[in-house]
């Protein structure tokens, strides 16, 4: 026997290494360890990878350049057979090919052609994550004899195939991992319908839950918002060979994937380099409720519910505890209680749970029986092999558990707005006692906690009454206020809305209550030597706490029109905003009809008091306008993406953007901030509310609110960040209606560079003036629809100018009609530019 020291002598000295940094692996190499094939401008790299704590590894490519940890795997080898460890096993060429050897030199994977013994054979990276084998390796031309873009694993990268390969009778399918651990084939995959000339979403590789509808030339009919999509370049190949979509960007420096997730989602990933990480760019379905059998089997899904959206139905519970995490949902439930078919069993207990009409297998129609409720349900007990039973059209159905599996995970989804049917499921008897105990003990707490709750109620009404005689109903307004804001703030917690925030978000506000007292002294009793500014909200003040040091002291105006609403909103939402860009709040206090909010001090104060004004705008050179304009687009994207709550701002402008020490900025005022639900895209408000010259059209026009919204407010302080001077500057000039028409002005005149601040003299880097005027201008289009996404916008800021699309004619230049019906809705002059609208205005 060879001692191992031997071994590792002639592995490392008479087996031929691979050169570091190569793209090409020939035959008389082997690749193992730490070894890599490095594409040619080191795009993507291929090698050993271990995923996450997994104690297997993998041959795979993943992005060189991105910077991520872990690295972004985009394709694997041997997803389905892994092996132990990297240095005893190694890749290379066998009878022309590529092939993965473990230490006994057992074959863990081939590109399974047929063997052909060549010396001539190579396999090299390519720059488009290619991974390609010829026979002739001196030259690029040969058509490959194997190529990984006819095997994708769970990525689709531009330049891929997604299709059907003719020679091969190949079908080029995406399927998800499955778990973040990994790579083996998950439940859900993306191929094409030959037929239709669509892709589908399949769970299982079989039962489809999306279909992109047929493809017309330029979209999917079926994904309308592709039309808004100025990013990506789809095209369809169809030829004697294949058939097959494939993708190229506008802009190849854009790093993007489309991905099939392990939740089942097909999503497409930006890698925005500021914040360094992938963010979410499109996904469908949008409600991740829609993916089937995202739950598992009696499995329940309710989209409102983060991060935990899976529950069980009642009398049943995980199948184990590791069931349901954000990296795997397929863990499904069991009964809490099985029960035996013998005659001595009493009879089964029901439990009704819904399912959509059209996820229920239309093969039972034919299998169905033509009984009533009662002998419906009598058949079920009766049956060993029924699960469940179901009543539809006088047709009496009985699934057994291997269809319920398939259909369980959408009983109960809430946020579905398919047409449902109540199914009763089969649980013992026991459960069932245990549930109908349950629910009685709920209505008797239920009855003895609404008493409880009316004799409090009808003591406050007595004492109240007796308040109002002794002191009239002025003092009465401020007792009853105080007794709604106690100094604890243990009653603020109510103030969330149950409807929009989560049981997990009302568990408590994550900001401290300072004592009024306290509040005072710091601001020398709210001098005016104090104050630095005066708001919609009302004037804020500078004070020194101990402990937190110089703070902002923002103090409700008594005739302010903002109220409880707003400082609920600020109180509740932004003590859950963690970000660089966006203001800090430290605390929050009560006192009688006093509101007062506590946020990080900001020396430079607000924005608009640089770029508006003649001298400080002279301190504003392009870098640093430029650096601002790239820090409120991470904040809004923050907001509107990658926060745990959805958030719309709704009152984003100059003055609300406030700026530290080192003039890095930060969005503020968060009292009119609106929280929507998951992939919600628009809402309808019964107020308007917000700045004239930074609202949208359609908010104001229609009362209609999106993070499109944002957008347009972003786009309009981007032009003003250029010009330094006001949107609504403009309203008394002839040669424009707003600083909008005259951007939109210069720009149809081929004179964009005319729009820039004069304080900038010729100091400032044209090329990216005329990008943040081309991005402004797509912020402010009419159409919301056009607008793009402050995924988008933050991606365009990074872009050629030349990869930009050009803009629409922006809001208000369409239907000037539209200009007259303004000043209807404005209860103050035009001049005054900074005017917060929070009254409810008539249509």
């Amino acid at each position: 026997m060879i001692p191992i020291s031997c071994q590792l002598f002639f592995y490392f000295f008479f087996i031929p290494s691979l050169s570091s940094g190569a793209d090409t692996l020939s035959v008389n190499q082997s690749l193992s360890g730490n070894q890599t094939l490095i594409s040619l401008a080191e795009t993507f790299e291929l090698g050993f990878f271990k995923p996450g704590q997994s104690p297997n590894y993998y041959i795979g490519i993943w992005f060189k350049k991105v910077k991520t940890t872990p690295q972004t795997v985009v394709w694997v080898a041997n997803r389905e057979t892994p092996i132990s460890d990297t240095f005893s096993s190694k890749l290379q060429i066998v009878n022309g090919n590529v092939v993965l050897l473990d230490k006994s030199n057992t074959q863990i994977w081939s590109t399974n052609i047929t063997p052909t013994p060549t010396t001539s054979a190579s396999v090299v990276l390519l720059d488009d994550r290619n991974l390609v084998l010829r026979y002739n390796s001196s030259s690029s031309s040969i058509t490959p004899i194997w190529q990984s873009f006819d095997h994708p694993t769970d990525t689709f990268l531009p330049g891929g195939k997604l299709g059907y390969n003719k020679r091969t009778n190949m079908k080029q399918i995406i399927t998800s991992w499955k778990s973040i651990e990994d790579p083996a084939s998950g439940l859900f995959s993306v191929e094409i319908d030959q037929t239709e000339n669509q892709y589908l979403l399949l769970w299982n590789r079989s039962q489809v839950y999306l279909a992109s509808g047929s493809w017309d030339g330029k979209i999917f009919s079926s994904m309308p918002e592709m039309r808004s999509n100025n990013v990506n370049n789809f095209s369809h190949i169809d030829n004697e060979n294949e058939s097959y979509f494939t993708y190229s960007m506008y802009n190849p420096s854009c790093i993007t994937r489309f991905i099939i997730d392990v939740s089942g989602q097909f999503q497409q990933q930006a890698y925005v380099e500021p914040i360094a990480k992938w963010t979410l760019f499109w996904s469908q379905p949008r409600e991740i409720c829609k993916i089937y059998a995202l739950c598992g089997a009696f499995g329940s899904c309710r989209q409102t519910e983060f991060p935990l959206i899976c529950n069980c139905l009642t009398a049943f519970e995980p199948r184990s505890e590791s069931d349901w995490n954000l990296s795997d949902f397929s863990g499904g439930c069991v009964r809490k209680t099985e029960f035996s078919c013998s005659v001595r069993e009493q009879k089964p207990g029901f439990v009704v749970g819904y399912v959509p009409l059209n996820y229920l297998p239309t093969y039972l129609e034919n299998e169905s029986l033509e009984l009533d409720e009662p002998a419906c349900k009598r058949s079920c007990s009766d049956d060993c092999s029924c699960d469940a039973y179901g009543v539809i059209s006088n047709k009496c159905l009985l699934l057994n558990s291997e269809i319920l599996n398939n259909i369980s995970s959408f009983f109960v989804s809430e946020d579905s707005n398919s047409l449902k049917i109540p199914f009763n499921i089969k649980v013992s008897s026991s459960d069932l006692a245990n549930i109908t105990e349950k629910i009685n003990t709920k209505v008797l707490v239920a009855g003895i906690v609404s008493g409880f709750f009316g004799l409090a109620l009808l003591c406050s009404i007595g004492i109240i009454y007796r308040r109002v005689k002794r002191k009239g109903s002025r003092d009465l307004n401020r007792d009853y206020l105080d007794m709604q804001f106690q100094d604890n703030g243990r009653n603020v917690r109510n103030l969330a809305d149950p409807g929009i925030l989560s049981a997990e978000d009302r568990k408590g506000i994550d900001v401290p209550f300072i004592d009024f007292n306290t509040i005072l002294s710091a601001t020398e009793n709210f001098s005016l030597s104090n104050k630095l500014a005066q708001g919609g909200f009302g004037p804020v003040y500078k004070g020194v706490l101990p402990g937190l040091g110089e703070v902002a002291v923002k103090r409700l105006a008594s005739q302010s029109g903002q109220g409880l609403k707003e400082f609920k909103n600020e109180v509740v939402l932004i003590g859950k905003l963690q970000h660089r860009n966006l203001v800090r709040l430290l605390g929050y206090s009560l006192k009688d009809h006093e509101m007062i909010l506590l946020y990080e001090y900001m020396p430079n104060k607000s924005l608009d008091r640089y770029i508006f004004d003649r001298t400080l705008c002279m301190t504003l050179d392009w870098d640093l306008r430029f650096d601002i304009i790239m820090g409120i687009a991470r904040g809004l994207l923050y907001l509107h993406q990658d926060s745990r709550l959805r958030i719309i701002h709704r009152d984003l402008k100059a003055s609300n953007v406030l700026l530290d020490e080192d003039m890095d900025p930060k969005i503020s005022d968060f009292g009119l901030a609106k929280i929507v639900k998951g992939q919600e895209a628009e809402a309808n408000t019964t107020r308007v509310v917000g700045t004239y010259g930074y609202m949208s059209p359609e908010y104001v026009l229609d009362w209609l609110f999106s993070v499109k919204s944002d957008v347009f407010s972003f786009g309009v302080v981007v032009l003003e960040i250029i010009s330094g001077k006001r949107n609504n500057g403009y309203y008394h000039k002839q040669e424009a209606f707003s600083l909008i028409l005259h951007a939109w002005g210069l720009w149809k005149a081929n004179t964009p560079l005319d729009l820039v601040d004069p304080a900038l003299a010729r100091s400032y880097n044209s090329i990216e003036v005329l990008r943040c005027m081309t991005v402004g201008l797509l912020c402010v289009q009419d159409d919301p629809v056009d607008r793009p996404t402050m995924v988008n916008v933050v991606l365009m800021l990074g872009m050629d100018i030349e990869s930009l699309p050009d803009p629409k004619e922006p809001a208000f230049v369409v239907s000037r009609r539209r200009i007259r019906r303004l000043p209807l809705l404005s209860s103050g002059k035009s001049e005054i530019n900074q005017l917060t609208i929070t009254q409810e205005e008539g249509r």
